[in-house]
């Protein structure tokens, strides 16, 4: 069915056995994961679920699982408190029909009812439609960025943070700022530049740009070789930033080829 049935979608906290079984099978399609060792447990996720964790499905008015998002509780070194969202899922045919907004938004239900204030989750830095959905869609913040997070070559990702009962957002301006003119050539790097507020006011800022679509980059040996080094100007740039006390609030994109994400200082009372 076509994502113009959108409004028809539900969301629901998943319970019995056949639709655990039914959120692994879509989490395997949907990742294209083909080796036994990056399956999912149905055992797995009824546990979670029933132990401060979540496991929520979208589903069409015919009953057709096409989202799914799961996590569990979380806890820092410094021990704060968390929902951590290991993933979530869409089917190919309902992208961009709102079906990750609404399964993240029940998550966000089931995280309040098992008494957590934030959720945190990780991206891959270069996947700019992800980064500003969880940015501006989400109004959550880049809070950290760990290299090889799983531990293997190419598993970079940002660690996204989002208030789940926060009132104002404090970075909705900027938000909405207008990054500089980047191109290809600046991918991966830092560029200072202030960012307008709509009060007329300015913030110091500092921008990455990166490709506006995955597929900018392709597998072939020149176009591998070019996105292993945007891939290391990345690691260099967020490693920098975050280590400056800076955060990601938003990734905007440029033109067809380039996005930017912004990097600010902390907002004054907003925690570390």
């Amino acid at each position: 069915m076509p994502p113009t049935l959108a409004p028809s979608l539900r969301a629901e906290t998943l319970t019995s056995g056949e639709q655990f079984r039914a959120a692994a099978s879509l989490y395997t399609r949907v990742f294209g994961y083909d080796r036994p060792e990056f399956s999912l447990n149905p055992n797995l996720l009824s546990a979670l679920a029933r132990n401060g964790g979540s496991a929520v499905g979208v589903y069409t008015v015919d009953d057709e699982l096409v989202g799914f998002a799961y996590g569990f509780a979380g806890r820092d070194h410094d021990g704060s408190e968390f929902h951590y969202s290991q993933a979530a899922v869409v089917d190919a045919a309902y992208q961009g029909a709102g079906v990750g907004r609404l399964a993240k938004e029940h998550q966000r239900t089931v995280a309040l009812g098992w008494g957590h204030r934030t959720m945190r989750w990780t991206f891959d830095p270069v996947l700019a439609r992800n980064a500003h959905f969880n940015f501006s869609s989400l109004r959550g913040e880049g809070v950290a960025f760990v290299p090889d997070y799983y531990g293997r070559p190419g598993t970079d990702r940002v660690v996204v943070e989002w208030a789940l009962d926060r009132d104002d957002d404090p970075y909705a301006d900027l938000r909405r700022a207008e990054p500089p003119r980047l191109g290809r050539a600046d991918w991966g790097r830092v560029t200072r530049a202030e960012a307008a507020r709509p009060d007329g006011g300015v913030q110091d800022a500092a921008w990455v740009a990166i490709p506006a679509q995955a597929t900018a980059l392709s597998d072939d040996d020149e176009e591998q070789a070019s996105h292993d080094r945007v891939r290391a100007r990345l690691r260099e740039s967020l490693t920098r930033l975050v280590a400056e006390g800076s955060i990601l609030v938003a990734c905007t994109r440029i033109d067809e080829s380039t996005a930017a994400y912004m990097a600010v200082r902390r907002s004054k009372g907003e925690a570390a």
